[in-house]
């Protein structure tokens, strides 16, 4: 018996694993199918010019073919034709080369990070509206009840002011009170068309069949690891400071290697009337060294340097960022938790109240109008602890919205 409690533990557990895995994977394909197209072509590209840029170093290959026409011989019109190819390639640039290289690599990498993070924002903001459309809706109920004791309180005053025990000021704040709560859920009902229409211009999927995933607070350690912010900007660092040396680079000496092969034919004029010590197919080929002197690579270099030192700057920015970022949520949580402790109180408060008010109405001592108020009043409660249960789970969205591999 014990080994079978064991093995129903481990299918509820594993039951919940993959009920969790279903709904991450529901909501990261929560964006429209053009929204992901889009996406898709952005990651795409970001590779593709990566790849031209890793390549940019190898020169490209001057392959020509010319026709020329003379009329300089008597002997009439001479036509000659010549194909070449001409190769000028630097092979060393003071270890410009490589660095080139190595920059392309964390330029790549550091834009493939910021289309992730906004593919994550993206996400986060298809996610928050499916939270807030739900929010809504326990926010209508809610008001619908404080509706009901609107208008219970404004039948109570009347009969007061008919009675003349009470002054008319006190029925006017009450029908007052109750146009004003009306208002408060026309504007949350409007609130909702909207979030609608926000939610279509992401997703083509309907928002009543999305199942919200139950967020959980991630160790900080987690956060600051898999934080998509944090990543770009050490990635931007790398890629500062290696286009640093590359702009050093260019101002040192480069080697460059060249060839020519030209095929053509003979001028006459070289040509003769006997044999020719000219080739019509032959080779060029030898190497230089060059080194510009420019006015500006002093201040160029500096600039680079400079670039370096604020994306370095940047990184340690945005670690203090990152750890304001988790401690500002977590303090939420903490206000968020004694919200609903305090609305819970006030639930077995109204219970109480709720049953001493029947147990009085069925004594003649209350009316069944005071008991609709406490029942009322539990309702709105209630759903406070659900509204800011929600509020908790919106809280912690800001967090899963910035790292990797969540949702």
């Amino acid at each position: 018996m014990k080994g079978l409690n064991v093995l129903k533990k481990l299918l509820v557990l594993c039951s919940l694993l993959l009920s969790s895995m279903l709904y991450a994977d529901e909501l990261s394909s929560i964006l429209s199918e053009n929204k992901e197209l889009l996406f898709d072509y952005d990651f795409k590209s970001n590779e593709l010019q990566s790849d031209i840029l890793s390549k940019s170093w190898i020169n490209p290959v001057q392959v020509r073919y010319g026709k020329d026409y003379t009329t300089r011989f008597k002997t009439g019109t001479v036509d000659t034709g010549t194909f070449s190819v001409y190769i000028d390639q630097p092979i060393f640039r003071s270890g410009g080369i490589y660095y080139a290289i190595k920059y392309s690599d964390a330029l790549r990498d550091a834009n493939e990070a910021e289309l992730k993070l906004q593919r994550r924002q993206m996400i986060g903001d298809a996610v928050s509206i499916l939270f807030n459309l739900k929010k809504n809706k326990l926010e209508q109920k809610k008001m619908r009840y404080l509706v009901k004791n609107d208008t219970i309180d404004i039948r109570q005053k009347r009969d007061s002011y008919d009675a003349g025990i009470l002054d008319s000021s006190f029925l006017d704040q009450a029908i007052l009170k109750k146009s004003q709560d009306e208002a408060i859920l026309l504007e949350f009902e409007l609130n909702y068309l909207e979030l609608k229409q926000r939610f279509s211009l992401l997703s083509d999927k309907n928002p009543d069949k999305l199942r919200l995933p139950k967020l959980k607070m991630m160790s900080k350690k987690n956060y600051t690891q898999q934080n998509l912010e944090l990543k770009k900007d050490v990635l931007r660092a790398e890629e500062s400071s290696y286009n640093a040396k590359v702009t050093v680079a260019k101002y040192l000496p480069t080697l460059s290697l060249q060839g020519q092969y030209t095929d053509g034919d003979l001028n006459p004029l070289f040509a003769g009337n006997g044999p020719s010590n000219l080739n019509e197919a032959y080779y060029n080929y030898g190497f230089s060294v060059s080194m510009p002197l420019d006015i500006n690579s002093f201040s160029d270099i500096e600039a680079a340097k400079v670039a370096k030192l604020r994306a370095a700057t940047q990184v340690l920015d945005r670690k203090d960022t990152v750890k304001e970022e988790y401690q500002w949520i977590d303090n939420s949580l903490g206000i968020l938790d004694k919200k609903i402790y305090l609305a819970r109180k006030d639930e077995k408060i109204y219970k109480n109240l709720l049953r001493l008010t029947k147990d009085l109405a069925e004594a003649g001592e209350k009316t069944s109008l005071d008991a609709d108020i406490m029942s009322n009043s539990l309702q709105v409660r209630k759903l406070d602890q659900l509204i800011y249960g929600i509020d908790k789970q919106l809280k912690l969205l800001k967090l899963y919205i910035r790292v990797e591999n969540v949702l």
